[in-house]
Formats: structure tokens, C-alpha cells, sequence
């Protein structure tokens, strides 16, 4: 008895179709109809190509006659593609206070500056501790200005909120 494993995300090939009736289509794309998986089999075997099953879930399931170690190939080169093209974008956090001295804040806002030219979005973060909590207007006031002070190269993505004992500000790059 033979024992046939199917590969992890990976299509049935060959001798692990175990279909009695199969809908088939030629390497050429050309319909060829539904017959059994044997005479399919012995089809790809005589083209010397693979049979695999495409549409598994299809009635009867749908199978095509390729080259299948050649199409992995070609699968595996598009994603590689696809990834190269994808442009990770990171978050980078400056934290301010309500009470910011003049100097922190111009520091700050040159490190977010360059956070945003680098194509990062910046969360711009205050943190109320105690009694700082009933000032809350003071720290909308920095962050306003905060934004202010970026709007060359920052569009602001989501407005001042306060989250607990925080207030949160999110600044997206200019396109």
C-alpha cells in the first residue's frame, strides 16, 4: 500500500488526486472535459507534465495539465515581487508634556520632523500624572501647536484625544 502526504498549502498532484471523475483542462488552457483521474493521469504522464487539482472544491474537481514545479517557481518570483514593492511604514512616538519648556519643544519637533521625512508616521504622546489630569486643555493647546509647527512635511491623521491619562495625536507624512 502506498501512503501519499499532501504538502502544507500546497495543490494535489499527480498520484494524490483521488477523485474518480475529474474535470480537466489542457496545459494550453483548453477545456478538454470531464473524465476519470487514470486517463487523466495517463494524459500528463504521456505530455510528460504534471496533473494537478486546481479547484478542489469544484463538482467534479477542477484539474489542468502543467508544468507544476515551474509554476511554483513563477508563484514564488510574484511574491517575492509583491514584498519588494511593499513599503513598510513604522510608527515612531514623541513624547511630550503639558508643561514643555520652549527648547524641549523645538527639539522635539525637529526629531518628529525628521520622523516624517523618513516617511514614518509619529505618535505624539502626553502623559498626565496626578493633578495634571484637570489641565487637560493645556496639553490640546501643545499638541495644536505641535501640529501647527509640523504642517510643512505632517498632516495630522487623527485629532488630539485623551485615552485614560493620555493624550494621543497621530501625524501621517505629507505625499
Amino acid at each position: 500500500m502506498e501512503v501519499f502526504f499532501i504538502r502544507k498549502n500546497e495543490l494535489p498532484i499527480n498520484e494524490e488526486i483521488r477523485d474518480k471523475e475529474i474535470r480537466l483542462i489542457d496545459n494550453d488552457g483548453a477545456m478538454i472535459g470531464v473524465m476519470s483521474s487514470k486517463d487523466a493521469q495517463k494524459l500528463a504522464i504521456s505530455k510528460n507534465l504534471d496533473l494537478v487539482k486546481i479547484v478542489p472544491n469544484a463538482v467534479p474537481p477542477v484539474c489542468k495539465i502543467m508544468d507544476y514545479g515551474k509554476s511554483m517557481f513563477e508563484q514564488a518570483k510574484k511574491e517575492k515581487e509583491a514584498k519588494k514593492n511593499q513599503k513598510v511604514v513604522s510608527i515612531k512616538e514623541v513624547r511630550v508634556s503639558a508643561k514643555i519648556e520652549d527648547h524641549d519643544f523645538d527639539f522635539k519637533v525637529k526629531n518628529a520632523h525628521k520622523f516624517l521625512q523618513d516617511g514614518n508616521k509619529v505618535k505624539v504622546t502626553i502623559r498626565f500624572r496626578g493633578r495634571e489630569m484637570h489641565y487637560t486643555s493645556a496639553g490640546n493647546e501643545v499638541l495644536e501647536k505641535f501640529a501647527d509647527e509640523i504642517k510643512d512635511v505632517g498632516v495630522v491623521e487623527k485629532k488630539p484625544k485623551l485615552e485614560g491619562r493620555s493624550m494621543i495625536m497621530i501625524l501621517n507624512p505629507k505625499k
